[in-house]
């Protein structure tokens, strides 16, 4: 009798854990499983079936399964004519502003064409025969990093030659909210086209629809587009990126960063290009009172780094926790009163900081000591009238 009522109260033990499990598994299920576009062939292969197509793509367009996608369309008997690559290369493999060379991937013998350099827009002659280009790329959410830009000349070429671009999207690591200087439209380069601010809050598909909703391209044309987009994504949430975007934005904490510390490459300080930990440090051989020491040395990433064998005095920030939101100006106010260096200006002279900055108003207000509150609290108004236009391309739960 004892036995047969521990047994009972076992079995009743058992029916409420999986009363408990059932209920947390099917609260798991309602969240949906995340998908990138590129892992939803079922969206987009039925569109490229019998037409011919480029491929914008590089080491990051990768599908769940480490599949790369022109691997993949390959597979799928879909004609690709040609990979176009952008900065750093099909492999992802070339150091930032370096020269990207034509070739052939070795894999598949599908032709590559480079998209930096001087031919930063595909050509009428490169694009002729083409009738769809799909762009696949992992992006960081920061207007400085130019792979929006290669977004937007691809699809002016598209506009201007009747081929229609088609954008897998995926996650922004900085998405969800604005932040920065509102880029000035003198300041107009490939490290920002757009008068938009250094952190935008939109995929890269949004933005894409930005740039043709709002006609941002040459003689306001507009251009075909197509968005696959991702399945269950969250803007505020993070997701993990499969390959590191470029060589020297090596992991989370480099990305996190990287918004606030690539103003120095604009000055004298470098951004750890050349060590173990490129944008998770910053220092400069005139910046003697900061704590941290390293010494730049060519590497994979970087063949020859800036400061190269030279003692950088900075700050690690390897261990600075990754949940940042926003531009910190910490850092660069603090290089700036730290830097002693009589021969040389802490800003190069080839004005490359405004560049980045898409104006010449934050090196200013650091050369007159605002501080980070009063710098930030002037970006506000340009910022509102952004959000005005970024809430019209908003796909995805903000």
């Amino acid at each position: 009798m004892n036995l047969d009522f521990k047994i009972k109260n076992l079995l009743f033990i058992c029916l409420i854990f999986l009363g408990v499990f059932n209920h947390y598994y099917s609260q798991s299920q309602d969240k949906g499983e995340f998908k990138t576009g590129a892992d939803q062939p079922e969206l987009y292969l039925p569109l490229l079936k019998d037409k011919v197509i480029g491929v914008v793509t590089n080491q990051t367009g990768l599908m769940n399964d480490r599949t790369y996608l022109v691997d993949f369309l390959v597979k799928n008997n879909i004609k690709i004519q040609t990979i176009f690559a952008p900065e750093h290369g099909f492999r992802g493999d070339a150091d930032a502003g370096e020269k990207v060379k034509n070739g052939i991937d070795v894999k598949t013998g599908i032709p590559i064409v480079s998209l930096y350099g001087n031919n930063k827009k595909p050509t009428a002659a490169q694009l002729k025969g083409i009738d769809i280009i799909v762009f696949d790329i992992q992006d960081v959410g920061t207007r400085f990093y130019t792979y929006i830009s290669t977004l937007s000349y691809v699809m002016e070429a598209g506009a201007e030659n009747h081929v229609e671009i088609m954008v897998l999207d995926r996650s922004n690591p900085h998405d969800g909210y604005t932040d920065g200087p509102v880029l000035k439209k003198k300041w107009s380069s490939f490290v920002g086209l757009h008068e938009v601010p250094v952190i935008y809050g939109l995929t890269i598909g949004e933005y894409g629809k930005m740039v043709n909703g709002e006609r941002w391209l040459k003689n306001n044309i507009q251009v075909k587009y197509t968005l696959i987009p991702m399945k269950n994504y969250h803007k505020k949430q993070r997701y993990a990126i499969l390959d590191k975007p470029s060589p020297n934005l090596p992991n989370d904490k480099a990305i996190n960063l990287y918004p606030s510390l690539c103003f120095f490459e604009g000055t004298q300080v470098s951004v750890g290009r050349g060590t173990s930990l490129p944008f998770q440090i910053y220092g400069s051989p005139w910046t003697k009172s900061l704590p941290y020491q390293f010494t730049p040395k060519p590497t994979f990433g970087a063949k020859d780094p800036f400061l190269n064998g030279k003692i950088c005095y900075g700050e690690d920030l390897s261990q600075y926790p990754t949940n940042l939101k926003g531009l910190n100006l910490e850092w660069v106010i603090k290089a700036y009163k730290a830097y002693k260096n009589p021969n040389l200006d802490f800003f190069l002279k080839n004005l490359w900081f405004d560049t980045l900055a898409g104006t010449d108003e934050l090196r200013k207000q650091i050369i007159s000591g605002k501080s980070m509150e009063e710098i930030k609290s002037s970006w506000k108004p340009d910022l509102q009238k952004f959000e005005k236009i970024r809430t019209k391309y908003v796909m995805y739960k903000d």
